[in-house]
């Protein structure tokens, strides 16, 4: 399965994407050292980028399993969006008729 995004300047703007991964802690370390040998970058710098790239490489159903966990969350906080603003509407709806009551 191949995924083309068609539209990436969202992501080329910056963000958490292109930032530099500082190695802070023992798997960060390793994860670095991996993927900086793999990439081989020009300023020996290794971006958040660089290791999403690699992991849908050399281990997809991680980042899968991330993916649709957060399809998930987003598709059920849209659904509670939907709802809660149905709920705002059908207030505002009755508040105005209700003053459309009181003119006549």
């Amino acid at each position: 399965m191949k995924v083309e995004f068609t539209d990436n300047s969202e992501l080329e703007e910056g963000g958490t994407i292109k930032e530099n991964v500082e190695p802070t802690t023992e798997m960060k370390s390793w994860m670095v050292n991996y993927v900086g040998e793999k990439t081989n970058p020009e300023d020996d710098q290794v971006t958040v980028e660089m290791i999403v790239e690699t992991m849908a490489k050399e281990f997809p159903e991680f980042l899968m399993a991330i993916a649709e966990e957060n399809w998930i969350r987003g598709y059920h906080q849209a659904l509670e969006d939907v709802t809660e603003g149905e709920r705002l509407q059908r207030e505002s709806s009755l508040v105005s008729s209700d003053k459309e009551e009181e003119v006549d």
